[in-house]
């Protein structure tokens, strides 16, 4: 089913594997099409969704049209597991809470940005603040950031009833038992959902592993320490896994998970070799400079995402002795270090 959003936007609905049903919605914000999973639309089971999209009304309207291809209400659903805070996949959960009588669920760690507990966006506002200064963000460029932030603030949505869970959990969904699998990096709590889909192996993916773009890490959840080296960790654990697919949280199924995932970590080792580069290049720099390097100009959210990947690989380095750090600038140690200790530990 597809029709037309009020900017023109394509959103389209309708895709069902045995068990599942998936459900794209418009995203042009962040990765792509949100790819939104609902199971037991059959009345086999509880009647579960794995992520929502943003609240905005063409979102919320066509996610409910895919309901409707699906033969369900919005009333209907018993559960909403979420993989993550972030909005394109947590910011419908209250609304369709309140419709529904639905449970909602996330990992722990993330759970007082869904359930939007008292201090915990002005934390989060705080941290993002103090990491900015740390990057050595321009004035203009961080007052352009926070005007955008600002600007898109409703898109989380209305806070939601939210139930903690941690690593290995496990929730039946239609007739599929779901098991929760930790993957921190792109946020502090992100999860995916391992079980069997259409006979397969597979892992519902959020943005741990997407089949396009390597989700960013460090500036996508600032509360994170260390978050290159959690993502490591968490892609080695989906190469152990190997899985036979993963459907992620945005666009199309990844038919060969192993080999993503080790795809991205090769990205990540290609990225530390160019942060080495700016460094040994142009002598000591901050992460804004080192971001400059990399990506260029930035605009909008990427003013966030960029510098914030910088430091993510920046602080990688930092935590392996081959760069120290001196106020907000960071200084090669070696000018030719050895990358393999910074990988080794994964097997991705």
């Amino acid at each position: 089913m597809a029709r037309s959003a009020e900017d023109g936007t394509l959103l389209t609905a309708g895709v069902r594997w045995p068990g599942v049903h998936r459900i794209q919605l418009d995203n042009a914000l962040f990765e792509g099409r949100n790819a939104i999973y609902l199971f037991g639309a059959d009345g086999e089971g509880p009647t579960t969704l794995v992520d929502t999209g943003v609240a905005t009304p063409p979102v919320r309207e066509a996610l409910y049209d895919g309901l409707a291809t699906a033969g369900i209400a919005a009333e209907d659903l018993d559960r909403i597991l979420l993989t993550h805070y972030h909005a394109d996949h947590a910011g419908l959960a209250g609304a369709l809470q309140a419709e529904s009588g639905a449970t909602v669920h996330v990992h722990r760690a993330d759970l007082p940005l869904v359930a939007r507990e008292e201090g915990s966006w002005q934390a989060l506002r705080d941290q993002h603040l103090a990491a900015f200064e740390a990057w050595g963000m321009p004035d203009e460029e961080r007052e352009e950031l926070l005007a955008f932030l600002d600007a898109h603030d409703d898109i989380a949505g209305d806070p939601a009833d939210v139930e903690p869970f941690e690593d290995g959990a496990t929730f039946r969904a239609g007739s599929t038992t779901l098991e929760a699998v930790h993957l921190p990096g792109h946020t502090l709590g992100l999860c995916g959902f391992e079980g069997e889909i259409d006979g397969e192996d597979a892992l519902l993916s959020g943005d741990a592993l997407l089949p396009k773009y390597t989700p960013n890490v460090g500036g996508a959840d600032v509360r994170t320490e260390n978050p290159l080296a959690k993502y490591l960790d968490s892609l080695a654990r989906i190469v152990d896994a190997d899985y036979d697919r993963a459907y992620p949280g945005h666009r199309d199924p990844v038919d060969d998970p192993t080999e993503r995932a080790r795809t991205i970590r090769r990205h990540h080792r290609d990225r530390t070799e160019h942060v080495i580069d700016v460094l040994h290049e142009h002598g000591p720099a901050d992460a804004w400079t080192v971001s400059a390097h990399l990506f260029g100009d930035l605009q909008n959210i990427h003013i966030l995402h960029g510098p914030g990947e910088a430091a993510a690989h920046l602080e990688h380095l930092v935590a392996h002795d081959l760069v120290e750090r001196s106020g907000p600038s960071y200084r090669l140690r070696d000018p030719d270090p050895d990358l393999d200790s910074l990988f080794r530990s994964t097997s991705a």
